[in-house]
């Protein structure tokens, strides 16, 4: 008798990957993908018809037995008393109502008001700041809404074949970034909603982790989903202690912590996991594009560029970029530029610029580690992904600057697998998700130097002086 299999779905901003895994062990067994449309405003039928076309590439879910959605966090999709979507959904990257984000900070009383009440200072991709959005610019839009969630709730819903509001599911993760959901009290701010777009709508029932959110029309369980940074968590078999590090176009931080952080700066956002605890999240703007900008400097490609750091000493020779190159989120610096410190004729080689960027890139996510840190997490262990954590010089100078031990899982669909995880655990009615082994890990453990993060905070201050 065959063991069985569920699906994965990651449900992102660019595309959508589909991966079926032996519930049990959690090997691969067969995966799709298809690509979404460019824009900030997307169609929610595209997600559909993408899904349909990647579970088509994947051979089919006919003999999945339980199936779960990981997807772009935040993002807005409304809809109308029958179910229909009253406009294209808003995604997480449209930036259009970083006003209504001012204007809901300010009349809460500012940035601590909203953190106490949800655990997070909405931005501009906050859901209940596209809701002030739309009941400012598109009234009769923010009329007609009967009901408001997410990307991934809505996939769910549609996975299930209901066409009924009080059938919508979300949970805890993906919840958490609405704005109007506290991860730590479980409830819906249903005062905040209403501040924001006027009236309360239906809102998704927020489904347990592991909990079971239905069935398909041919009767696989249907998942609670999940925010794709929880989803990565599970993917990668996070625990408590453990920090991910991504770095990608932007840098992510994250924990798994067992309470929630209130950080009325706005650095840290207090967003629950997939399995009960919370993930707290630092975001930067400069991660693996520092790099591309390096390497086109120095005319090399990536591989030559982390030979070039891995050539010099720790510390560059006393050379420090800070690496705002494109503005910076953490701190909240969006006009700034980058900058070079400390440059001599005798720093003045290739190998320390290229050791300078890799540092200061890496610096910028400690920077966000930091923050983590003062609110309360207690980091054991660094899991590094994303594109830029292919550079072997990435990963050997990470333990230096990150101070902790640093594991590299081999690139993969982390979103997917963590979302087909979760679907195993619904389908295995545990208390806690199967145990699947990540094969391939890479640790490195080198001794933290601390010179490297002095400097670096040295040239920072020197630099912007008030961030």
């Amino acid at each position: 008798m065959s063991r069985p299999l569920v699906a994965g779905v990651d449900s992102s901003t660019q595309s959508c990957k589909v991966v079926v895994r032996d519930a049990e062990t959690g090997a691969l067994v067969r995966s799709g993908r298809a690509g979404h449309p460019d824009g900030t405003e997307v169609d929610p039928a595209a997600w559909w018809a993408a899904l349909q076309k990647a579970v088509a590439d994947a051979g089919g879910l006919d003999d999945v037995a339980a199936v779960a959605v990981g997807g772009q966090q935040h993002g807005m999709v409304c809809l109308d008393e029958r179910g229909d979507v009253v406009r294209d959904a808003l995604l997480w990257n449209d930036t259009r109502s970083a006003t209504a984000a001012d204007d809901l900070v300010s009349e809460l009383g500012g940035g601590q008001a909203w953190a106490d009440a949800v655990g997070s200072v909405p931005v501009a991709s906050f859901t209940v700041t596209k809701l002030r959005w739309l009941a400012e610019h598109e009234p009769d839009h923010a009329r007609a809404t009967a009901a408001v969630c997410l990307p991934h709730d809505w996939l769910t819903w549609k996975l299930s074949g209901s066409r009924e509001l009080a059938d919508l599911v979300t949970d805890r993760s993906d919840a958490s970034g609405t704005g109007y959901w506290s991860a730590e009290t479980g409830d819906y701010r249903t005062d905040l909603l209403e501040r924001a777009l006027g009236h309360v709508p239906a809102l998704p029932r927020v489904v347990g982790p592991g909990e079971a959110a239905g069935r398909t029309p041919t009767g696989a369980l249907l998942g609670p989903g999940a925010g794709d940074n929880a989803a990565a968590a599970l993917g990668l078999g996070a625990g408590p202690g453990d920090v991910v590090v991504s770095v990608g176009t932007s840098g992510v931080v994250t924990a798994i912590a067992d309470r929630g952080s209130r950080d009325g700066t706005g650095a840290v956002a207090g967003f629950a996991d997939g399995t009960g605890r919370f993930l707290p999240l630092v975001c930067t703007l400069n991660a693996a594009r520092v790099l591309d900008a390096m390497a086109r400097v120095l005319g090399v490609d990536h591989a030559r560029l982390s030979d070039l750091a891995l050539e010099a000493e720790p510390g560059a020779g006393g050379l420090v970029l800070v690496p705002y190159l494109e503005g910076e989120r953490t701190p909240n610096l969006p006009d700034a530029s980058g900058s070079l410190h400390g440059l001599t004729l005798g720093s003045a080689r290739p190998a320390d610029f290229a050791r300078a960027a890799v540092e200061g890139l890496l610096c910028g996510l400690a920077d966000g580690l930091d923050a983590l840190v003062a609110q309360g997490v207690t980091p054991h262990r660094a899991l590094l992904v994303g594109g830029g954590a292919a550079s072997e010089a990435v990963r050997q100078v990470a333990p230096t600057v990150l101070g902790v031990p640093v594991d590299a899982p081999p690139p993969g669909e982390y979103v997917a697998d963590g979302a087909a995880r979760q679907a195993a655990w619904v389908l295995a009615g545990t208390d806690a998700p199967p145990a699947w082994a990540l094969a391939d890990v890479a640790s490195y453990r080198s001794k933290a130097v601390p010179a490297v993060r002095e400097r670096y905070a040295a040239a920072r201050a020197a630099a912007y002086p008030a961030g």
